[in-house]
């Protein structure tokens, strides 16, 4: 694939998109969708990451809630 490099501004980046047809944004969108979704899916990560839960303290709570719906149910 050939490529080449532009060099527009922002302004008129958005005029080149904006002057598209609906499929073609709609197909902008999806890849723009993708590629961002991995970078903000692992700052995600990142900030949640924590050594204050264990495996052991993630299984009680996951049991425990199952068993509030299991108890729910019944009713």
């Amino acid at each position: 694939m050939d490529t080449i490099q532009l060099n527009i501004s922002k302004q008129q980046f958005v005029g080149l998109i904006q002057s598209m047809s609906e499929q073609d944004r709609l197909e902008i969108f999806d890849r723009l969708r993708k590629s961002l979704f991995v970078s903000r899916f692992d700052r995600l990560l990142k900030s949640a990451r924590t050594d204050e839960l264990s495996l052991d303290d993630i299984t009680r709570e996951v049991e425990a809630v199952r068993q509030e719906r299991y108890e729910e149910q019944k009713r």
